[in-house]
């Protein structure tokens, strides 16, 4: 699809829902309710910036007013660009849902789940000590599969699985850095019934497993880990982890295939609550409607 589709298309799409219902996220109790530089292309412009690979508010900024400035004649200067997408920092979650129910469910397997989290540095090893951005959210935590320690916030999915393609997201929630995994994913749960739910070695609990199980009718699968002082898994556990690692799996190549796409993991730029929430919610949208549309 050439570009300027994909711009037109994002466009009408951002128009009918946020004149639909997302403006209830950002009404106005002001005179000027009603700006000739609208809402809706202050969100276009954004996510279209972020489907082009720009990284930052200031090179999208940068790009639509060197290539697009015709089809944006209203467009203010950047602070004033920069304090209008801040203001709509909450219609981005709304915008991820919304897209996320557009999304073809074909292939979908509604019995198996898969789970995982991501995370969104603020400040990396070096600066997660002292960094303060955010800090009604964001804290130092750590990310065991990247063997880091970090100052930000946790993306958390829980998706259908899809054979042959990236799963489909079912709940995408937000933590500290520090939250752990397994508690974060024990307030999701009481949503589920009846599946099988493939996760890494953080979410092991035997407890939890038995009473799943018994009460839900969730079946809870993760690698074994090895006993204090065990060397190597038996050969029955290994085939076992190994199986479980590969269900799981597509988990993982969605978390790259959105910060290929996005960057999402990278928030250095970011300065406020604000910013923080259009970083994460505008990436997962932009991802969001390239998962649904594939323009």
């Amino acid at each position: 699809m050439a570009w300027q589709d994909t711009l037109i298309k994002l466009y009408l799409y951002i128009c009918h829902h946020y004149q639909g219902h997302l403006f209830l996220a950002a009404q106005r109790l002001s005179n000027n309710d009603q700006p000739t530089f609208t809402d809706e292309e202050v969100l276009t412009i954004y996510l279209f910036g972020i489907l082009k690979k720009h990284r930052t508010i200031q090179a999208i900024y940068n790009y639509v007013e060197d290539h697009l400035s015709d089809w944006f004649p209203e467009m203010p200067c950047y602070g004033g660009y920069v304090q209008r997408l801040n203001r709509l920092y909450e219609v981005f979650p709304g915008l991820v849902e919304q897209v996320l129910s557009d999304c073809s469910r074909q292939g979908v397997l509604d019995h198996i789940r898969l789970v995982d989290s991501f995370p969104v540095v603020l400040a990396q090893e070096k600066r997660s000590g002292t960094a303060k951005v955010a800090p009604a959210l964001a804290n130092k935590g750590s990310c065991s599969s990247k063997n880091m320690y970090f100052y930000g916030v946790k993306v958390h999915l829980l998706a259908f699985r899809r054979p042959g393609t990236l799963p489909l997201p079912d709940y995408i929630g937000l933590s500290p850095g520090a939250d752990n995994d397994l508690s974060v994913l024990r307030g999701i749960l009481p949503q589920l019934r009846d599946c099988e739910l493939y996760g890494d070695k953080i979410y092991a609990d035997a407890e939890l497993v038995e009473r799943l199980a018994r009460e839900q009718n969730v079946w809870l699968y993760t690698p074994i880990k090895k006993k204090k002082g065990q060397k190597e898994l038996a050969l029955t556990d290994r085939v076992y982890s190994e199986i479980v690692s590969q269900v799981r799996q597509p988990i993982e190549s969605f978390f790259n295939w959105v910060e290929e796409k996005t960057g999402i993991e990278i928030a250095s730029k970011v300065r406020s609550y604000k910013g923080l929430m259009v970083h994460v919610f505008g990436r997962l949208a932009a991802a969001m409607f390239l998962l649904a549309f594939n323009p």
